[in-house]
């Protein structure tokens, strides 16, 4: 029985709203999230690529420049992969030493990485993440001098609540952090670490030269991803910390590649 039309359109739009959301997108995900065939997930997938919404890669699709140019906001960033960038934030957390100066960039994943660091001794934060100067304000008022000393940058307030352009950039420029430790849109082997956002890729760059080491934050739905500007090259990594959702191919890639791959166990999450 030929399948009705309006339900293959309903499907199809799902699809493509979970692609823009994520940037991409699994064939066994969506056969689990929508209850149909892994031949019907592909088929509809066809339809999409033809109709150049996604392009088709091995096991998915990814958003094209039209669906993943713009990067949403802060809140709706927060929903996603919830259990994943908790794993990934404990275990970036491990590797901030008492007395260090770190610095902080905007993104969902370095906020979870804040909530971890209140309580650890004489640290300074650097951040032009307003969410999560906003956040260890609030931790310094409440805990007093035990909490983290917080110098938060200059600059314009991008969609994800960052601080961004020549202000931000003036201000990164005069300081010197022991470990930087910053998100992504998107990651992949050829563009390396990208964002959508051509002033945040500036700023996050300034950002990497004032760090002494710098810790990628990325939960495994980043690999693949491609956003408009790089601002890091997989090999300028000294740390890269994502999740077991990340396939073989990436571990062995980024193995490869950046100075060490941390793993972050999601169960019990």
């Amino acid at each position: 029985m030929t399948e009705p039309t309006p339900l293959a359109a309903q499907r199809r739009d799902l699809i493509l709203d979970i692609v823009r959301r994520k940037g991409a997108v699994r064939v066994a995900a969506l056969v689990e999230q929508l209850g149909v065939s892994d031949m019907t997930v592909r088929r509809d997938l066809d339809v999409l690529a033809k109709a150049g919404s996604v392009e088709k890669v091995h096991g998915g699709a990814v958003g094209t420049a039209a669906t993943t140019s713009d990067e949403p906001g802060f809140e709706t960033k927060s929903t996603l992969e919830s259990a994943a960038k908790g794993a990934v934030a404990e275990a970036a957390a491990g590797l901030v030493k008492p007395g260090s100066v770190v610095a902080i960039s905007g993104g969902t994943t370095t906020y979870a990485v804040a909530h971890r660091l209140r309580d650890i001794a004489g640290l300074t934060v650097v951040t032009n993440s307003l969410p999560v100067a906003q956040l260890l304000r609030r931790s310094g008022a409440e805990e007093g001098p035990i909490g983290p000393t917080l110098l938060v940058t200059g600059g314009a307030p991008t969609k994800s609540a960052s601080l961004v352009g020549p202000l931000a950039d003036e201000a990164i420029r005069s300081l010197q952090v022991d470990l930087l430790i910053v998100g992504a849109h998107g990651v992949s082997e050829r563009a390396g670490v990208t964002t959508p956002n051509l002033a945040e890729a500036e700023t996050n760059r300034t950002l990497i030269s004032a760090a002494t080491q710098v810790a990628v934050v990325a939960d495994h739905s980043k690999w693949g991803i491609v956003g408009l500007s790089r601002f890091a090259k997989l090999s300028e990594i000294d740390y890269f910390v994502s999740d077991d959702g990340l396939g073989a191919q990436a571990r062995t890639l980024l193995g490869e590649q950046v100075g060490q791959l941390i793993i972050a166990g999601t169960q019990g999450s």
